[in-house]
Formats: C-alpha cells, structure tokens, sequence
C-alpha cells in the first residue's frame, strides 16, 4: 500500500506552496480550514459533538472515571455551544449497553472546555464494562473499561505508551494497544508536544512560536486526538495517566519560571486535564494543580505506584535537588514501607537509570534522575534498607528502548541490585539516527555496568505480562510509522523472575536486531 509521512507532506507543501497542506494550527486559519488541513495529514474524528471520542481511566475495584469532551469543531478556539450542556452517561454489561448498571448525567461547562469526568461507583470487581454518552441529540461511540480485581489474581497485562509527536508520524502504534488483549494502559507522558511546523514549510522539532494559551493548547490536545488510532486505544482499555515535559514546555521545572511561565503551566495543565480520564483526589476540581501521583492495586497480584516528576521538582544538578518534591518524596517512603507482597510497578516518566554517554563520561541528560543523585541514592537505598523487593520501574521519554538494572549506587557495581527498569520505545517521536545508535549503543553499554540492552531504531510500545512467578516485557514495535496500519511485531522479550532482582532476555528473541546486548 501506499504510505503517508506527516513530515514528509508537511515538507512537500512547503516546497510547493501546496495551499491544501500546511500545518492545521497555523495562525489565521479558521476552524473549518485548520480541520481540513489535519484531515489532509491523516486526521479524522468522530461525528459531533463527540468529535474526539470517549475514554476512561483509573480503574478500581467498584470504580472507573469517564471521560469525554464536547467540541464540534474541534479545531476552534472556542466552541459554539451554550454554557453549560447535560450530558448523559449510562454504563452496561453488555456492548449493545442493553443491561444498564448505572446512568446520569453531568454538566458540561464551558469554564472546562465542555469536558465531563464522571466518577462511576458500585461496579463489580475485575469486570468489563461498556459506556456511552449522549448530548444535543446525538450519542457517542461505545467504549468499554474494566475495574480492577480484588483478591488472588493469576495474570494482569498491561502496555504502556509515551513519546506521540503528531508531527513525525501516525499511530499505528495505538492501534496495536487498541487491539491488545490487555487490562489497563499506562501512559508515560509527552502525550503532546508544544512545538511543532507552524507552517508548511517548518518540519519536525521547530522551536517556533510555541503554544502559551489554554485556547493554544486545547487545539493541540484537538490535533492529536485526531489520530483515529488513539481515540480507538482509549475507547478500548482504561488508562492511567502521568506527564512529562512536553505537555507544557520542554525540560521545565515545576517550581520555577516567573508569573509569564506559571500562567503558561496553568493553560497546559488545564488542558491536560480538560481532554484526559483522569480522576483527581479532589472531589470537586482538578485545578489549578492535578494530582497525579497514586498508588493502585490490581489484586493481590500488583501495586503500581504512578509517578509525578514535573510538577514539584527543583532545578537540576543541585546538591540538594529535588525531582519528587519534599511531599511527594514522603509519600513515595511511606508506600515503600506499607508495600504488600507483591510485584511493585513504578510509572516513571524520565529514567531512573544512571546512563553515561561513554566510560569515563558525564551524565547524558540530567533533566532525568541523572540530575538529582543525592535523591535517586536516597530513595533506592530506602527501597533496600525497606526490604522490598519484585520491583520494576517502567519508563518513557528516550524514543529508545533500554533495560538496566537498578542498583543502590550504579557507580559501585557491588552495590545491592534492588529492581530493573524498562525503558519503552516511542509511539512516533523521533529517535537518534541509525548510525548514532549502532556508534553510542556499545559506548554507552561499555559505561554503564548496569544497561543490559538498548535498541533505538525502532517505534512502538510495551506489554508486560505478570503471573505470580514472572513478570515478561514483550517489547511490540511497529513496521513503518509512516503507515497508519503499520502491522506489530514483537522485536524481543525479558522476564523477571519473582523473588530475584535482575532481569534476563527470553532465549527466543536474543538473536533479535539490537545495538548493544550484554551478553
């Protein structure tokens, strides 16, 4: 078949001054044209109003929260609809939503960007749902969630997802999770970039005039969800949700930047909020400060522990740095402490990992934990000193897959092993070129005793699958992200074994492509 390349179309119209391809959220477009220049890069939505489709999130054993956000023109700045509209909710047992467990309605203001999060309760535990909205006379697609089990559970699977640069390329990636026989989904952040081509003839990673509004970052929100791919994930699975860098501004630090920046932070997060499931401790409003981080248990089986490491952290390469925040921190050791007897998740959204870009070398990026070593070797020792163990850390944010395992002090390979960290390929964001990868790869394993693989050609995500025994990474990637029905293929698989910190690559997939494999 033939593929379409985002990029490459977006690079074409510019050469050519091809008026019916440019980037849809260029300045002074109106909403009808801005939604004609998406669909010309592969973008289509839902009927309206619920043109970006339905989702829900954090599920618990009696509980989902629902989610969807009215927009008929998606692309538009504001919305043409009365203040407040009722939405009606209803959720079954069954796909044809004929056996009704629970119904209602709830506002949909225009203060939140007519989006509605409707907590769901009295639902049985470790079973299927399907849901649907209604409003101004039309309904929603079905979309079906899942409660979290409660006692003895034999297998959970999961995927987790980061990194979907609209920009450089489709989602054929999403697709793959939507057809996935999996539980929930993680994502691990950068679920939008704030730059972007501000026009046809800009491509990929221009740092131009970036997105400051809420209207601006609603748009993009909008954008994005016009990947028909990832509208298919979230109406296929709950999710649960943290953030990274780039649904505000890359590289930031939560506690810095003046009044400018905060009001910017603001419109991000509230954007965020408005077009994500996300349950907030708040009963009453998310705002101005989402809560993200949580602990959940899926059964007896899992605890995972989802991480903010944006929101509270300091400037890097303090001597006393924070990237949890003092708050965060305390919680993190506290649930440490109180750690049933389980496998132990922990949704990271930058590496945990030391990583040196060659022996002898300097830290490669300090924006993740590299940048805070006082708090990485405090937390992980308390890790040890606890006890805990069967800990694995999954992570986003490098367009690369890596596995490391994780000691005490990754300077000191002697040190306690206490878990492993699992690093996922990105859905589309671009990675290092094949030949940087196939150069740094060896270097970067020859400097750090603790990386056991890394493989940065590909594009995709990651399944695990969990059993009282062992815990398997299937790393799922795709064929060409230039093709939004690119097929999934599984590049290789690791396991941990319960009661045994270190992780191992499955017989069957060590003759995989990789550019560095510890052998």
């Amino acid at each position: 078949m033939t593929t379409l390349d985002r990029r490459n179309l977006l690079k074409a119209a510019g050469a050519a001054g091809a008026l019916n391809l440019v980037w849809p959220l260029s300045a002074g477009l109106s909403p009808a044209r801005a939604r004609e220049a998406a669909e010309a890069l592969g973008a289509e939505y839902d009927p309206a109003p619920f043109t970006l489709g339905v989702a829900s999130g954090d599920p618990q054993p009696s509980s989902v929260v629902l989610w969807t956000r009215l927009a008929p023109e998606p692309l538009a700045a504001e919305q043409q609809l009365p203040e407040v509209v009722e939405v009606g909710w209803v959720v079954a047992e069954d796909p044809a939503l004929s056996r009704v467990v629970a119904r209602g309605t709830a506002p949909a203001s225009a203060t939140l960007g007519h989006s509605v999060h409707v907590p769901v309760h009295g639902l049985g535990a470790g079973r299927h749902y399907w849901y649907a909205f209604t409003a101004l006379g039309r309904t929603s697609r079905t979309g079906r969630t899942r409660t979290a089990p409660v006692g003895g559970v034999p297998r959970v699977r999961f995927a987790a997802a980061n990194c979907q640069a609209f920009h450089d390329g489709y989602y054929a990636a999403h697709r793959g999770i939507a057809r996935e026989d999996v539980d929930f989904v993680v994502h691990l952040g950068d679920y939008i970039y704030e730059h972007g081509p501000v026009g046809g003839d800009h491509v990929r990673d221009h740092e131009g005039p970036a997105v400051l509004t809420l209207a601006d970052y609603r748009r993009r929100h909008a954008l994005y969800k016009g990947d028909a791919s990832l509208r298919e994930a979230h109406a296929a699975h709950p999710w649960f949700l943290t953030w990274d860098d780039h649904e505000v501004a890359n590289d930031y630090s939560g506690t810095g930047g003046g009044a400018p920046f905060l009001q910017r932070r603001a419109a991000a997060y509230q954007a965020w909020y408005e077009n994500m499931p996300h349950r907030d401790a708040s009963a009453t409003s998310a705002l101005p400060d989402p809560e993200i981080h949580r602990v959940r248990r899926w059964g007896d089986l899992l605890e995972l522990t989802v991480l903010d490491l944006r929101s509270y952290r300091s400037a890097q390469n303090l001597p006393n740095g924070t990237i949890l925040g003092a708050g965060q921190k305390s919680w993190l050791k506290t649930t440490i402490d109180r750690a049933p007897d389980s496998w132990h998740v922990w949704a990271n959204s930058i590496m945990l990992s030391q990583l040196r870009g060659r022996p002898g070398g300097s830290y490669m990026f300090t924006d993740q934990w590299d940048g805070f070593l006082a708090e990485r070797k405090e937390v992980l020792n308390h890790v040890h000193t606890s006890g805990l163990e069967d800990l694995v850390v999954i992570t986003g944010d490098w367009h690369s897959a890596f596995v490391d395992d994780i000691r005490t002090d990754f300077d000191d390979p002697s040190s306690p092993l206490v878990g492993t960290e699992f690093t996922a390929h990105s859905i589309t964001s671009g990675a290092y070129s094949a030949d940087w990868n196939a150069t740094n790869g060896p270097l970067m394993g020859r400097a750090n005793p603790h990386l056991k693989y890394f493989e940065g050609n590909r594009y995709g995500y990651d399944v695990y699958e969990v059993t009282p025994e062992r815990f398997s990474t299937h790393m799922r990637v795709i064929a060409d992200r230039r093709d939004p029905a690119s097929p999934v293929t599984t590049l290789t698989t690791f396991h941990v074994d319960r009661g045994r910190a270190g992780s191992y690559e499955d017989p069957a997939t060590r003759s995989s492509p990789a550019q560095w494999r510890r052998d």
